[in-house]
């Protein structure tokens, strides 16, 4: 059985339980333990009975060596401070023999075991950025990527998680400081500080806003395809980093800030099956609560002028803003 965690609140609810339903898609045998931070976000998954996850609330995880720091850092870096334990947290009460951090902004597209095998007998597995060259100056925040880590209940194993509990519990903040950024850059050095550490080589983990520039994609059936365009090479895509993702007014999604650019064939391959993913998870949250608040409005573009024709694509200020409304993605009009 393959062991996953995550944390969200009720803002993530919808892009979490699309996490949990490509999961369940994909994978033959797994079961995700899900730290819901706050109490409408653990009542309505708790009443979903999802069979292949278990649910935390805030109060069974928090110990007192987060609680003593918590009111110092952000909603945001206190949930960067809490994903290393949250590892930590269900390896030991859940007695696991291996458990895979994912952030709740995925979507899977084939069975993850694959990733995992690639580690051999290394007891850590982590993913690089792979930055495009036009984003390179983001390496400053790290040149790997807390999204999808997996850490094995070895002594190797949890001698690496140990480390990285206290080091965020000393420091995690949203600011460059003496070589650390929130909870990303302690593992720059990881590959030679430890002897377990694997990077994960298969391009298919990781695709992500910031490296897709580097790949094209089609579907075959339910799997989708990419070509690294430089190298040519060919690999399955095992899951994509919605990162930056946020629904705006008018009934539309923002898929990604602005400094990042996507090409329609990344929208037609990998986005419009995650707005297909979040219209379902929103009327499974809905049937169950109709008054709950399932995701978060960030921005006003009423005032954006739509190009005309099938692409739907805004333009603005000579760049892309990738906001696109919602029947675009879930209906197929970007096909």
């Amino acid at each position: 059985m393959l062991n996953f965690c995550t944390l969200f609140n009720t803002t993530y609810l919808s892009r979490g339980l699309a996490m949990y339903r490509s999961l369940e898609k994909y994978s033959a045998d797994f079961h995700l333990y899900i730290v819901a931070f706050d109490d409408h976000c653990f009542d309505l998954l708790t009443r979903l009975g999802l069979e292949s996850a278990t649910i935390i609330s805030l109060k069974q995880f928090e110990n007192e060596r987060l609680l003593k720091i918590k009111n110092d850092r952000t909603d945001g870096e206190y949930c960067w401070t809490c994903a290393s334990f949250s590892i930590k947290y269900c390896i030991e009460t859940f007695n696991l023999d291996h458990c895979t951090y994912v952030d709740a902004d995925l979507l899977f597209f084939k069975d993850p075991s694959i990733l995992l095998e690639e580690m051999g007998e290394k007891s850590v597995l982590i993913t690089e950025h792979r930055f495009s060259p036009r984003y390179m100056q983001a390496v400053s925040n790290g040149k790997y990527c807390v999204q999808f880590m997996t850490f094995r209940n070895t002594w190797g194993g949890m001698e690496v998680l140990n480390w990285w509990v206290d080091a965020c519990i000393t420091w995690c903040f949203n600011r460059i400081e003496d070589g650390k950024f929130g909870d990303q850059r302690y593992l720059d050095d990881w590959t030679t500080r430890f002897s377990t550490v694997h990077v994960l080589q298969h391009l298919g983990g990781g695709v992500a806003p910031w490296n897709v520039q580097q790949y094209d994609f089609k579907t075959e059936g339910t799997k989708v395809l990419g070509r690294e365009t430089a190298t040519n090479e060919r690999f399955n895509l095992v899951f994509y980093h919605y990162h930056g993702f946020h629904y705006t007014k008018n009934d539309a999604y923002s898929l990604s800030n602005e400094t990042y650019q996507l090409e329609r064939n990344h929208v037609r391959h990998i986005y419009r099956a995650y707005g297909t993913a979040l219209s379902e998870a929103e009327k499974i949250i809905n049937a169950y609560n109709k008054e709950i608040v399932s995701h978060e409005v960030t921005d006003d573009i009423s005032w954006i002028k739509k190009v005309p024709g099938r692409s739907l694509l805004f333009f603005l200020r000579g760049y892309y803003k990738n906001i696109y409304k919602k029947n675009a993605l879930e209906y197929g009009f970007l096909s």
